[in-house]
């Protein structure tokens, strides 16, 4: 499934990549996150708890980060693996655009699910996916203008 979505946010494009880019922003913006370690050449381990539906689960993976073109753009993606209740992963390409009122972020995101998630179906884990995404770029933008 594919979603895509943008958020202006209240500051220079290089601040927000130097955040997009910070393991500590990322940490409190991703949704469920309990650790976060790594750096952006290296690549991420995340350890992220979630409840998707009837299913709950931790997942355990790796962030990587490709195609970077700083300060403009990247790919971040991931992949995670919950044990009995499947996997998730999925992408978003992301980019900084200067605006008036500061940087228009803008992504386009990809998810994929397999085992227990994917028997819940479509629409939830769509809905799910969906809401993980805003939250995450809601927090960040959030964050980013907190200073």
């Amino acid at each position: 499934m594919e979603l895509t979505g943008n958020r202006t946010i209240k500051a220079d494009r290089e601040t927000v990549w130097k955040h997009l880019n910070d393991p500590e922003t990322l940490k409190v913006c991703i949704p469920g996150c309990e650790e976060l370690t790594g750096s952006p050449e290296d690549g991420f381990e995340a350890v992220v708890k979630q409840k998707i539906g009837p299913v709950r689960a931790t997942f355990k993976g790796a962030v990587t980060l490709s195609d970077v073109n700083p300060p403009e753009s990247y790919r971040i993606a991931g992949e995670g693996k919950g044990g009995v209740a499947g996997f998730a992963k999925g992408g978003a390409n992301v980019t900084l655009t200067e605006v008036e009122d500061g940087t228009e972020l803008a992504y386009v995101a990809d998810v994929a699910v397999g085992g227990k998630l994917a028997q819940l179906g479509n629409r939830l884990v769509a809905g799910a996916a969906r809401n993980m995404s805003d939250q995450f770029f809601d927090r960040f933008k959030d964050h980013v203008e907190a200073g």
